[in-house]
């Protein structure tokens, strides 16, 4: 019998979770079910202990319910406490585990799968919600030279820094239209290109040398990607950072870290 394993959320029909962890499932031979499973906006808690009750081993969290399972875990890592989110939670022995895989997702896709060194890097961050949270400590653990936290609000960028700050650990906040100069890596951490939107960055951020990062995806350049290719910068998107998160997951879950490099191109040749 297989070991279930299910992504909660609301909405979830457009989760690529199940098809994601089917081929690390085949890939490594780990017995395992995975399927999506929708809760109610005011029903997570109580899902989520049905799926136990039913026999489940763990589960991802999407939106809107991070947050949420943050609360509910028993025990969480030290990754989840720094981000203040979970999107991993393992059931053993009666208690509810709580991990972030998020910013451990976006370090392998930006080092391993693009082969852009982090250490002694200039990285520029923009955003200061969630999503920013969710990678600073990944990306201080990388040793960068600076990182700099761009937000319209820049009080919000400021509670982040005190958050993080620690001995040695170079961090800035600003606002977006104090930002000058060139970055080497420059990594939007918005919700703007759900929305083809831009973040208000100048175009002086980017250069020849910079790596411009969107966490978001789809079937072409967001509209980020494309002013910072526009500025000399080369781009990608958050497509990798998705495989790879779910990748440490089932490391979470399994102890076996998949091949993540043919599950991208696969889910790449869908878009």
């Amino acid at each position: 019998m297989a070991d279930r394993y299910v992504v909660i959320g609301n909405p979830i029909a457009h989760s690529k979770s199940p098809q994601i962890h089917a081929r690390f499932a085949q890939q490594t031979g780990e017995p395992v079910a995975y399927d999506r499973l929708l809760a109610p906006l005011d029903g997570f808690e109580a899902t989520v202990r049905d799926f136990i009750a039913a026999g489940g081993r763990g589960a991802n969290v999407t939106v809107p319910f991070k947050l949420e399972a943050f609360t509910l875990a028993d025990r969480r890592s030290a990754r989840a406490e720094a981000a203040g989110a979970v999107n991993t939670l393992s059931f053993e022995a009666g208690a509810v585990i709580g991990d972030n895989t998020d910013g451990v997702g976006l370090v392998r896709d930006i080092v391993l799968r693009a082969g852009v060194p982090l250490a002694d890097a200039r990285v520029l961050l923009l955003g200061a919600g969630g999503a920013a949270r969710g990678v600073i400590l990944p990306l201080l653990e990388e040793a960068p030279d600076e990182i700099v936290i761009a937000n319209r609000t820049v009080a919000r960028a400021e509670a982040l820094i005190e958050q993080f700050a620690q001995p040695g650990s170079r961090l800035r906040a600003v606002q977006f239209d104090a930002l000058a100069g060139a970055f080497d890596i420059v990594i939007n951490a918005t919700s703007a290109s759900l929305s083809a939107e831009l973040p208000p960055v100048p175009p002086s951020v980017f250069g020849a040398q910079t790596f411009a990062y969107d966490m978001m995806y789809g079937a072409g350049p967001t509209v980020f990607m494309q002013l910072a290719a526009a500025h000399g910068a080369s781009v990608r998107d958050g497509l990798g950072m998705l495989v790879e998160q779910a990748a440490e997951a089932f490391f979470v879950w399994r102890g076996v870290l998949p091949d993540t490099a043919p599950v991208y191109q696969w889910l790449r040749e869908q878009l």
